[in-house]
């Protein structure tokens, strides 16, 4: 089980980088928990999961430089087939994978909506799904290398048009 202090920063999955301000201890019908706050850094929610089911929702550390790498490899891996499915279920599968907050399934989903975007005009829960796969991408990336995000963006983008 991965243990976090105050100050850590986490990754939420479906949400983002968020850091650790506190660890609450609360009683929970009749029965004492302690919790992780946390504060989600895209937009300043507080979420609190309990200690001992944050391996279960999938809270994790930020990736580190093996992680990363697989990301980029991943990103510019453009011999994939991409579901042939329609919109909406094709929307369901890449939803799952971004739930999953694995920092490669997100970048999976990112190349695929990309590429689509090359052939096809995007669905607005596509275009809706490539933004927020883009941004916690961006998020996670930039903290782990110590950039800015502006520089993460601009990569990513440089990668799917030029």
């Amino acid at each position: 089980m991965c243990e976090f202090k105050i100050g850590d920063k986490a990754v939420y999955p479906g949400h983002g980088v968020a850091e650790v301000t506190g660890l609450e201890r609360r009683e929970i019908s009749g029965s004492a928990m302690e919790f992780y706050v946390l504060r989600v850094l895209e937009n300043d929610m507080k979420v609190m999961v309990p200690k001992r089911n944050a391996t279960t929702v999938g809270l994790r550390r930020i990736v580190g430089e093996e992680q990363i790498q697989d990301v980029y490899n991943v990103l510019a891996r453009r011999g994939e087939k991409i579901s042939t499915a329609t919109w909406n279920r094709r929307y369901r599968e890449y939803m799952e994978k971004i739930k999953t907050g694995s920092l490669v399934e997100i970048a999976s989903v990112l190349r695929d909506l990309c590429i689509l975007r090359g052939d096809k005009d995007l669905s607005f829960g596509e275009r809706k799904m490539l933004d927020t796969a883009r941004s916690l991408l961006v998020q996670e990336l930039a903290l782990a290398k110590g950039v800015e995000e502006s520089k993460i963006a601009s990569e990513l983008e440089q990668m799917f048009t030029g």
